[in-house]
């Protein structure tokens, strides 16, 4: 009898302190949070906004990294091929990067002087002038000193010193000689060519204007592409 009670005795005892080893062990065990980390979806810029204190440094950077120099203008009234100058580097280089962007596409040859220049680049587009803005405000220098003239059907572009606004003109905008101007020598950068499409430019240059040398119909660029 007394045996029977020692082993239940032993039994119980054994039993209590097992379930109590095991809730002490189940209440020191630490628990592990799981932490849930978000993926940052922000697109990446490309490329720095663009202003007066940065651009440079930028255009030196990209003009070797992007050597191409042929364009197509596609207008409503025909394609024009140009040649950009690699002498004129940061002009080229913002050119090549602007078609890239496609600042250039959906905007107009808003500007006609009847045998002597069409101007284009200028746009009522909402969306043109979002995708500009997002790209940067800035302008570039002149540069004048590479030994090109304003011959018939030079690309230039109507930048200046910022002392004279006159001359000042976003890089968004370009104009192309329909004869020759050589009086623009010196206080615009010509920094390419027409070398397929000159009779495109006669006809845009020959449209009816009103006296402000606004096209009375609008002359679309439908967009600039990089070709071979």
């Amino acid at each position: 009898m007394r045996v029977l009670l020692l082993v239940g005795f032993c039994f119980l005892f054994l039993n209590c302190e097992d379930k109590q080893s095991k809730s002490k062990t189940k209440s020191n065990t630490p628990k592990t949070e799981v932490k849930v980390v978000e993926k940052d979806t922000t697109p990446q810029r490309e490329f720095p906004y663009l202003d007066k204190d940065n651009v440079m440094d930028f255009f030196l950077d990209y003009e070797p990294k992007n050597p191409e120099n042929k364009v197509r203008i596609s207008t409503s009234m025909g394609d024009i091929d140009i040649l950009l100058y690699d002498k004129t580097k940061f002009h080229r280089a913002n050119f090549i990067f602007l078609t890239k962007q496609h600042a250039f596409d959906n905007t107009q040859f808003h500007r006609v002087v009847k045998n002597f220049i069409i101007q284009g680049g200028n746009t009522d587009d909402l969306q043109v002038a979002s995708r500009r803005g997002k790209i940067g405000r800035y302008l570039l220098p002149t540069d004048t000193n590479r030994g090109y003239t304003h011959k018939r059907g030079v690309i230039s572009m109507p930048s200046s010193d910022i002392e004279n606004p006159y001359k000042l003109a976003s890089p968004y905008e370009f104009f192309i000689t329909q004869q020759n101007a050589f009086h623009l020598d010196g206080d615009f950068t010509v920094f390419g060519e027409v070398i397929k499409g000159m009779d495109v430019v006669d006809k845009i240059n020959a449209v009816d204007i009103d006296k402000a040398d606004w096209p009375l119909r609008n002359i679309y660029i439908k967009k600039v592409e990089i070709i071979e």
